[in-house]
């Protein structure tokens, strides 16, 4: 790997905090969120996948969680019994199923989310540039790609079995 300048070094070193803090205050605002709609936090990624694609199969949504369908049938239930998801019968094959939010489950989403979305829209429009948001959506589209990727690693790899005390002795 090539030498990075002294003052690349510092702007990563910089960056890597910046966007650590990023990603804490996001998990902060996603537990807050999920903490109000009385669900755990893959629920609440379960809703946000489900919004932004309208419907997804139980086995696309095992794929994109990391989850067996067993534990994707568990949170599917748990979302139905709260009146966030439901799921039917796909139009074309009997055999599958969609999953979508109901429209109840969307407005106690979208009532959580929009202050949100109406500052981030307001604050960042004022503060850049279109050509300074496109850069910062290059730079993220880059970092998601390298994430995804790191991801897929992580998940191929075995994790350790838990260590349990002894008892007794």
């Amino acid at each position: 790997m090539p030498r990075l300048s002294n003052e690349m070094e510092r702007v990563l070193a910089d960056l890597g905090e910046v966007i650590q803090g990023y990603q804490s205050a996001v998990d902060d605002y996603d537990r807050e969120t999920a903490r109000l709609l009385g669900v755990n936090e893959t629920d609440l990624r379960c809703l946000e996948l489900l919004l932004g694609a309208g419907e997804l199969s139980p086995r696309e949504l095992s794929t994109r969680l990391g989850l067996t369908t067993g534990s994707v049938t568990a949170m599917l239930d748990r979302l139905e019994n709260l009146g966030l998801l439901n799921r039917t019968p796909h139009p074309v094959d009997r055999r599958k199923t969609v999953v979508r939010v109901t429209p109840e489950g969307a407005r106690r989403c979208y009532e959580l989310i929009a202050p949100h979305r109406e500052d981030s829209t307001k604050e960042i429009s004022a503060k850049y540039s279109v050509e300074q948001l496109r850069l910062v959506i290059d730079f993220l589209r880059a970092n998601t790609a390298i994430q995804t990727r790191h991801i897929e690693r992580l998940r191929a790899m075995v994790a350790p079995k838990q260590h349990r005390g002894r008892r007794g002795k």
